[in-house]
């Protein structure tokens, strides 16, 4: 069996970006920039105001208090209509732009004023104070956003400020989900004896929802050849197929070899990890448009296939929306209690963080006690998985081990 680094490596090698789309830019968040962007214009357009006031020439302040006549009002979205005259100000709000001569904004709060003139207070008064000259964010022509960015609000927010409607971005990712067993049934029914919900569609549709993908979920698959070819046929038109379960050494086990059948080339079955080591994977046939399909085979239990999702799916995705490609983010923590560990399998335990938790200092995480990998229930208190070595080892209280976080 492969050890867990040796497989993600493999796993993270037959992963490669998907196409570049181009997209109403409402509907990139989240999604990879795939080329520059460039300001259309200056930004602001104009020389601004940034507070409401009184738009002056700081030639007319030498002296303060000073009084000056009081011109024009200039809105935010209208235009000043001439320059400033000698001792003259012009009422503004925020965000309108100034007359062409004037340099300073005084804040109403700093004045006294009345329909026919306005007094400057005494105060400190700068050339350029409350004014944004124009051109000072970003000019035309500047490049905004380089490509290989993720878009985030504020980055959509300046794009959109600088007029880009439609953008190119890396193409999200589709991934099919594929229940495969006859004990399973829909978890919105009553089980039957020997049978028990699909609940593991419905946490790895939440898990790839939190990546970004688009999900489509199969209708369960029984244990029969005729029904897995077809299911799993259509499954490979996605750029990722999660199969959950029968992927061991049963006799129902039928899944890898109906994936050998339909062209998917086995890279690995089984990895050196606890609980998820019957793992399968493997690469589909060569697409035009697209690159081949990356199939995991996931075992059944709840428990296996969240750790084999956050291990080695979530990294390929990451990889496939064209981001770098790295690993599950294990982070350093302190045990909180002795473990003596008895495995040549890289083990995952369910933990959860204790006491106070300030950056830049290593959290402790105490594991819990759970009844394998089933055991979903445990989870839900859960923030992570303390991670122990493929071979046997000792952990003192306070030693610093890893920690797969679950978000």
């Amino acid at each position: 069996m492969l050890k867990v680094s040796e497989a993600l490596a493999r796993v993270l090698e037959a992963a490669s970006p998907l196409p570049v789309v181009e997209r109403p830019l409402e509907d990139c968040l989240g999604r990879w920039l795939a080329d520059d962007v460039w300001a259309d214009a200056d930004q602001p357009p104009f020389d601004k105001a940034l507070v409401d006031g009184f738009a002056v020439r700081s030639d007319d302040l030498r002296v303060l208090p000073c009084r000056l006549t009081l011109g024009e009002t200039i809105l935010a979205g209208q235009s000043p209509t001439r320059p400033l005259a000698h001792g003259e100000a012009a009422a503004i709000t925020t965000g309108a732009p100034l007359p062409s001569n004037a340099d300073v904004v005084v804040m109403h709060e700093r004045t006294t004023f009345d329909n026919a003139s306005v007094e400057i207070h005494k105060q400190p008064i700068q050339p350029g104070m409350n004014r944004l000259p124009r051109g000072r964010v970003y000019r035309a022509g500047d490049r905004l956003l380089a490509g290989g960015v993720e878009l985030t609000p504020p980055r959509m927010g300046l794009l959109a400020a600088a007029g880009a409607a439609r953008v190119r971005v890396i193409d999200q990712a589709r991934v099919a989900v594929v229940p495969t067993g006859d004990e399973l049934v829909d978890f919105r029914e009553a089980p039957g004896p020997n049978q028990i919900r699909n609940s593991n569609s419905v946490m790895l549709s939440a898990l790839l929802a939190q990546k970004d993908a688009r999900v489509e979920v199969s209708p369960i698959l029984p244990d029969d050849l005729e029904a897995l070819r077809e299911g799993l046929r259509k499954a490979l038109e996605s750029d990722v197929v999660l199969v959950i379960g029968g992927v061991s050494a049963g006799r129902k086990d039928l899944v890898p070899g109906v994936l050998q059948e339909l062209g998917v080339r086995e890279v690995f079955h089984k990895v050196r990890i606890k609980p998820g080591k019957p793992l399968w994977f493997g690469v589909g046939p060569a697409r035009q448009e697209r690159p081949p399909a990356l199939v995991f085979g996931l075992p059944g239990n709840p428990m296996s296939g969240l750790v084999n999702f956050l291990v080695f799916v979530a990294p390929v995705l990451n990889v496939l929306h064209g981001r770098p490609a790295r690993g599950p983010g294990i982070i350093p923590v302190r045990s909180a209690g002795a473990i003596d560990h008895r495995s040549d399998l890289e083990t995952y335990v369910p933990a959860r963080l204790v006491g106070q938790h300030h950056a830049p200092s290593i959290p402790t995480a105490e594991r819990l006690e759970w009844g394998g990998s089933a055991d979903m229930a445990t989870i839900v208190g859960a923030d992570g998985f303390l991670v122990l070595p493929d071979s046997e080892t000792s952990i003192a209280p306070g030693e610093i081990v890893g920690f797969l976080p679950l978000r």
